[in-house]
């Protein structure tokens, strides 16, 4: 199984943030999305801790609330990964003449991917309801969307020859 991991700049002290106030309103949303992680193993309840993101609720225009981590100290210190990203017309131009078309539910896919075992500790985040490491790779991450992008392009290789030299990356 692949692995996110999470290289720090060596000079980069540990950031250990408190909670969010969290609007009373949002309390009943957060713990069915916080039951939802735990329950698909998503994350684990932690008591150790040494770097701490605070948890945020984004109301969107649709009227659902979204769950999110503040990862931005986490991801100023996370040195950016060179390999690039495709162009999203690169991409397309690849799949045109085809009769038929498949896509990915995101999100699960998105939380296949674990984190590696020496890493999980700079995910730790903060809620009203305690404190929490993701064991499988969360968004919002620095480097997520590439480490996303590479595995689902190992894994549909043989159907997407575009990028054969991401094999090697991971």
């Amino acid at each position: 199984m692949a692995q996110n991991k999470i290289k720090l700049d060596i000079v980069t002290p540990l950031a250990h943030q408190a909670r969010y106030i969290l609007n009373p309103n949002y309390v009943i949303v957060v713990k069915q999305n916080i039951d939802k992680l735990l329950a698909t193993i998503c994350i684990q309840s932690v008591e150790e801790l040494t770097w701490l993101s605070p948890m945020v609720v984004i109301p969107q225009k649709n009227g659902k609330l979204r769950i999110c981590i503040d990862f931005r100290k986490l991801n100023a210190s996370t040195k950016k990964d060179p390999y690039p990203l495709p162009f999203i017309d690169e991409v397309l131009n690849t799949v045109v003449g085809y009769e038929v078309y498949s896509f990915l539910n995101g999100y699960s896919t998105y939380h296949q991917i674990s984190i590696a075992l020496e890493d999980r500790y700079k995910i730790t985040f903060v809620t009203n309801l305690g404190v929490f490491i993701w064991k499988t790779m969360s968004f919002g991450l620095k480097n997520g969307p590439l480490t996303y992008h590479i595995v689902v392009t190992k894994t549909f290789k043989k159907y997407f020859t575009m990028y054969n030299d991401m094999e090697n990356h991971l």
